[in-house]
């Protein structure tokens, strides 16, 4: 499943990389691609959209 998420607060390239390891947690395949200068998330996985969603939001972002 591919999602296409926005994340607002997503500022800078260690934010990206705090995001792809939150995700990896729930699915250790995921090819997830952060762009901060358009706030979107892409992610290729497995794991149920709410689950990625989640361990976005713990990591510390909002998910619009």
């Amino acid at each position: 499943m591919k999602l296409q998420l926005n994340v607002p607060g997503m500022t800078c390239g260690g934010c990206v990389n705090t995001i792809t390891k939150a995700i990896r947690t729930v699915d250790a395949n995921a090819i997830v691609q952060g762009d901060p200068k358009t706030k979107l998330v892409s992610v290729e996985t497995q794991a149920p959209e709410a689950a990625i969603k989640n361990v976005i939001t713990a990591a510390g972002y909002q998910v619009a």
